[in-house]
């Protein structure tokens, strides 16, 4: 009996400690709190322990103890402002391991950058992710921008935070510019050559903007070493900064806003007291951003090896050839667009000034005290212009649009773009079978019978290239430049090394204007063990 008290009293105090050992670790949740926390059961203590976790925990003392059922609606916020946050520290997280392999100099920057991909384990999928997150922030950031835009979640004490919110827009844009540089690859160089020269259009201090940013008249070394700085250093510390400040007031000052019809519509007083219904942070919100953040890794790394997403390596920088079809980041396309329609300064500097500052007023300018979609028709009217408009300008700032490309240049270089690998470059080696073949009227339906399995991915290139060059042959509308009489095309397939085929695109024809004799041709080298990015 004295043995059974014993061992009974010997487990009590066991439980004890262990219970003791479990709130000190949980900031304050015992054994049993700790059980229903995980069944989603309701508090077995009071006061409500799951509060003191906000109290004691340096992780969890930042987030609220509460939310508002009707802000943690789905279709009300997308969790776009969450995403943002995730994606922003995974580029930390996998910015910091990048860190280690890569040499900020124009000697050695793509060199690291292969060997990164090529000998560190797991490299290249570190890179893509870290891209892809990059790309991520952006869109997210964007949208979640636009949805407060949209649901009027900028007025009244929310203006600041609108503010802030543009703030943090800026920097992710410039943190995503600054990263752009740093392969040290041509799409990058001349991506980042024509932003910076936009600054060379600024009124008063051009000139000295555009040296602070390159360090030299072109980017160089200097260049190179201070955007890395800005990427890793500068605006990192300011989007925590800017991310702190804008976290703060939304969990400590006003909270994530209700959708408008519960606040203004005319909805039953039971849904609107449902609405304002406290929902406990612990477990069931902290338990819906665990699965959130699962399901964002998850799909980073589908998306990276499932899917197919590759962060681009082109050929190293060179800074004595501008490759065709150069272009800026395609967050910039619509400021690029702009440049199209004017003057460098008033284009690419001014007028995005304005509009800036027209972002930064919007809780000024808007004074109608609604936040309906259907109470506000003007403000949304605005919004909906302004993003359609942004499309239309990023689709003006594409190299296609605007640029009068020769017809023959045009279409051997959609075929075999300069950077980037193109459909002819994507054609299996098996497939490239020596041979000329000559565009004429009609296409074979396989260029190469010979062939087991024929040539279809040659067939459909070949087919591409003949359908083209006869179009610009034949039709007599089409501008100058755009025409190709008389053509005569050819693509040539030499076997010339082992594993190695040399690939000839060749267009002649007659100017439309003066009647001369006119040849375009291109080459490319193929070899078996190519590999894509």
């Amino acid at each position: 009996m004295n043995r059974t008290l014993d061992f009974q009293d010997l487990r009590k105090k066991a439980i004890q400690a262990l219970d003791n050992r479990v709130r000190i670790i949980t900031a304050g949740l015992g054994l049993n709190e700790l059980r229903a926390v995980m069944r989603g059961d309701a508090p077995t203590e009071k006061p409500n322990p799951r509060y003191k976790v906000h109290t004691t925990s340096f992780l969890f003392h930042i987030r609220p103890r509460y939310y508002e059922k009707g802000s943690t609606i789905f279709a009300h916020t997308f969790r776009l402002g969450f995403f943002t946050s995730f994606f922003f520290f995974v580029e930390l997280l996998t910015g910091l391991i990048l860190m280690i392999y890569y040499t900020p100099s124009p000697a050695e920057a793509y060199d690291s950058i292969l060997n990164l991909m090529s000998n560190v384990p797991f490299g290249k999928m570190l890179r893509d992710i870290h891209r892809l997150g990059a790309e991520g922030m952006v869109i997210f950031t964007v949208l979640h921008m636009l949805r407060t835009f949209l649901t009027g979640s900028y007025k009244k004490e929310r203006s600041f935070t609108w503010l802030t919110g543009v703030v943090l827009l800026g920097v992710t844009l410039l943190l995503s510019f600054s990263g752009y540089l740093l392969p040290w690859d041509q799409l990058a160089y001349w991506a980042v050559t024509i932003g910076t020269s936009m600054a060379e259009a600024a009124p008063l201090f051009g000139n000295e903007a555009n040296l602070l940013l390159r360090g030299a008249p072109d980017i160089g070394a200097g260049g190179l070493l201070r955007f890395y700085l800005l990427h890793v250093v500068l605006l990192p510390l300011a989007a925590i900064l800017v991310i702190s400040i804008h976290y703060y007031k939304v969990s400590r000052e006003h909270g994530i806003s209700l959708p408008a019809s519960m606040e203004e519509g005319d909805v039953p007083a039971e849904v609107k007291k449902n609405a304002r219904q406290r929902i406990d942070f612990i477990p069931d919100l902290f338990t819906h951003e665990v699965f959130l953040v699962s399901l964002g890794l998850f799909a980073m790394v589908a998306g990276v090896t499932l899917l197919g997403y590759s962060a681009p390596l082109e050929t190293i920088a060179n800074p004595q050839v501008t490759p065709l079809d150069t272009k800026a980041p395609w967050y910039f396309w619509w400021l690029q667009g702009m440049l199209k329609l004017g003057d460098k300064s008033l284009m690419g500097i001014i007028l995005p000034t304005i509009l800036v500052l027209l972002l930064v007023g919007v809780p000024y300018i808007d004074r109608n005290p609604y936040r309906s979609l259907y109470k506000r028709p003007f403000a949304v009217g605005i919004g909906i212009l302004s993003v359609l408009v942004l499309v239309v300008l990023s689709y003006m700032g594409l190299p296609q649009y605007g640029i009068q490309t020769p017809a023959a240049t045009r279409i051997i270089q959609d075929l075999v773009p300069e950077e980037g690998v193109g459909p002819l470059r994507g054609v299996p080696y098996e497939q490239l079978s020596a041979g000329i073949y000559e565009v004429g009227e009609s296409v074979p339906r396989d260029l190469c019978p010979s062939l087991d399995f024929g040539c279809p991915d040659l067939t459909a290139v070949f087919r591409e290239f003949s359908e083209r060059v006869n179009f610009a042959a034949t039709q007599e509308d089409l501008q100058p430049f755009e025409r190709l009489p008389d053509a005569q095309a050819v693509m040539v397939i030499e076997d010339w090394q082992t594993d190695l085929k040399k690939i000839t695109l060749r267009i002649n024809w007659n100017d439309v204007i003066t009647g001369d004799a006119k040849s375009y041709e291109k080459h490319i080298f193929l070899h078996r063990e190519r590999v894509h990015e």
